[in-house]
């Protein structure tokens, strides 16, 4: 087990081997979040997460688990299709990337708490994955009333995360309404149903992922499965 120092004084941009993370899947500390580097990252199975409050680096972790659901696995139950047959929402897929990430960072006082780790530098670091079609959204809306009783289409569910062709790693969700996020994860699920080589990763377990089919494969199939549709960028 050990945890690196990336150090970029030689201005190579380098990640160590992933299977000597400690158990956590921390195994790197340092760098920055530029566009190459993040490219690099994902495409090797890491992904940055560390509280921008307390932390100056970013903080790399590369479990050797992976919690992932497959799109053609996930669990429905009985209360959500009635959820989905009322049809009283709407969702989009990459119409806003930026106010879904923004939802995510202050959804229930978030950015107040002191792990808060989605900061502005995230959200910029992400825009540029965005812009360059390799980090896609996916918004839930809802006409609600306003402050003045009117009728407003609004942002109440959604996640966003990267994608490699047909594999989608998941960064973060939000509700602001029962089943927001749900309902996220399953319109995501069903636009990449029936595709070969995909996976979501859900990169941490949570009762409501396992419950909608989230499960364990080892880091080895993780990779097996992204190369099938990566050409370049290894460590």
């Amino acid at each position: 087990m050990a945890v690196y120092w990336l150090d970029d004084e030689d201005g190579e941009i380098w990640f160590p081997d992933p299977r000597e993370a400690e158990e956590s899947g921390l195994i790197a500390v340092g760098g920055d979040l530029s566009l190459e580097r993040l490219i690099l990252a994902y495409s090797n199975g890491f992904f940055p997460w560390y509280s921008y409050k307390q932390e100056e680096y970013p903080h790399w972790f590369c479990p050797q688990k992976r919690f992932v659901i497959f799109p053609n696995e996930i669990h429905i139950s009985h209360s959500m299709k009635q959820v989905l047959r009322k049809r009283n929402f709407e969702v989009t897929f990459n119409t806003d990337f930026e106010g879904v990430m923004r939802n995510c960072g202050n959804v229930d006082g978030r950015w107040d708490d002191e792990y808060a780790w989605l900061g502005e530098h995230i959200i910029e670091a992400y825009m540029q994955l965005y812009r360059m079609g390799l980090a896609y959204s996916v918004e839930v809306w809802q006409n609600q009333p306003d402050e003045n009783g009117e009728e407003k289409r609004t942002m109440v569910g959604g996640l966003y995360g990267v994608s490699f062709n047909n594999s989608f790693i998941g960064e973060s969700m939000f509700s602001r309404v029962p089943n927001g996020s749900k309902i996220a994860l399953i319109y995501l699920a069903a636009a990449l149903r029936g595709k070969e080589n995909c996976f979501i990763d859900c990169q941490i377990e949570t009762a409501h992922l396992k419950s909608m089919g989230g499960r364990y494969i080892p880091y080895d199939e993780y990779m097996e499965i992204l190369r099938k549709d990566l050409k370049d960028f290894y460590c």
